[in-house]
């Protein structure tokens, strides 16, 4: 549907959120916050510019705005640090995770395939390493979310993937295989077992095509608790084939287009399960191509306002998997992808036009009886620049309908 009415000028809003207090925690805060007050710099960003330094969660940047709110920093470490936070504030024992999963900014496999735990049951959020040990603002996070461990994976605390490490204090499960196809079969098996329904589909994703046609793969499994599993740009390893046979499944959706997934592996794996292929040419028309696809109960649908909606950068890949618990929980949005920091992408617009809210001048139709779209923004200005949040909260807040008068910032 098409919403008429722009709005007038934004103004940010900028909101700071106290650091969380805890035992040892501030001195290890203090390295994460030095880092962001480098990229603050590094982007112009300060006092008296178009968003404010502030001490988030992490000691990060924070801007929101009436419909955004940004979350993440300098680099992925930081970003993931602080959706596990958000999510998980760790002030009670309700605010603490179940598990959380550790895994290498290295092994983007890994990460993909790791995103289907931040689904029901464990909800797991990822925190990432850095060539064998934890960055201060995921040392930072570990510490303040606290997991409280699950019966279900034998009363660990973290799940570890591949050679990420495991840190002492914590009791942890560690997962590691030979190939990479191996470890998501892997993982999925585990999925399979801590569920109460088996999954009766797979959600296929290539590795050898550019990884941005895979990210919105990562949201799509956290929300609908299917599990991802891997196959090479032009060929079917024998590890997926025999995870697709081991864990029963019905069905297979395959995420990107022919560039991530060639049409030889559809029709391979058509011999083993029904499939389907959900995506477009490129990464932002594909993340698009997945947020509005649904078979059933399956997929996310969204073609219409009322939705929380995660934005990354395409050229940041581990943003995907880091962001797979803002899918499975708080506002359950898909992960929508911009091409670069400071513009956003034509056919992105238009879909945000598609589904803007919009409210009439009847008692039925007033905004407090209307439905909202809320954006995360995944990273700090580098990443996503201010005037582009500006512009998604533009297209993300409910607007009058029919309403000529009010004007358009957009073109």
């Amino acid at each position: 549907m098409r919403i008429g009415g722009r709005s007038g000028s934004l103004v940010l809003l900028l909101a700071t959120v106290a650091l969380t207090a805890g035992c040892g925690k501030s001195a290890v805060l203090q390295g994460a916050a030095s880092s962001q007050r480098t990229e603050a710099a590094r982007s112009g960003i300060g006092p008296h510019g178009s968003a404010a330094e502030t001490s988030g969660i992490q000691g990060q940047a924070q801007a929101s705005t009436g419909s955004t709110t940004r979350l993440g920093g300098a680099d992925v470490a930081v970003d993931a640090a602080e959706i596990a936070q958000t999510l998980y504030p760790g002030l009670t024992p309700g605010t603490r995770p179940a598990a959380a999963v550790i895994v290498g900014v290295e092994d983007w496999p890994g990460a993909l395939a790791a995103s289907a735990l931040a689904a029901a049951p464990l909800r797991a959020p990822i925190i990432y390493s850095e060539r064998g040990r934890l960055p201060p603002a995921s040392a930072a996070a570990l510490a303040a979310i606290e997991p409280l461990g699950s019966t279900l994976i034998g009363g660990a605390q973290l799940i570890v993937v591949g050679d990420a490490p495991a840190p002492p204090r914590y009791r942890a499960l560690r997962l590691r295989a030979g190939s990479p196809y191996q470890l998501a079969a892997k993982i999925a098996a585990l999925q399979a077992r801590i569920s109460s329904r088996p999954p009766r589909a797979a959600i296929i994703a290539g590795i050898g095509g550019p990884p941005a046609l895979s990210m919105p793969a990562a949201g799509l499994a956290a929300e609908s608790g299917s599990p991802i599993l891997l196959v090479e740009q032009n060929g079917l390893p024998s590890a997926t084939a025999e995870a697709i046979s081991s864990l029963h499944l019905q069905r297979a959706y395959l995420v990107g287009p022919a560039q991530a997934i060639d049409s030889h592996v559809a029709a391979q794996l058509r011999r083993h399960v029904a499939e389907r292929r959900i995506g477009a040419p490129g990464p932002v028309a594909n993340s698009i191509a997945v947020a509005a696809f649904s078979a059933g109960p399956f997929g996310w649908g969204v073609d219409e306002p009322g939705h929380g909606l995660v934005f990354a950068l395409a050229s940041r890949p581990f943003d995907a998997p880091a962001a797979a618990g803002l899918s499975s929980s708080a506002q359950f949005g898909p992960l929508l992808l911009l091409s670069g920091a400071d513009r956003l992408p034509t056919p992105l617009r238009r879909y945000l036009r598609d589904i803007q809210p919009g409210y009439g001048s009847t008692p039925e139709s007033t905004p407090v009886r209307g439905v909202y779209n809320r954006g995360w923004i995944i990273g700090g200005p580098r990443a996503i620049s201010a005037g582009t949040q500006a512009e998604l909260d533009e297209l993300l807040r409910s607007v009058p309908t029919g309403n000529a008068a009010t004007p358009s910032l957009l073109p």
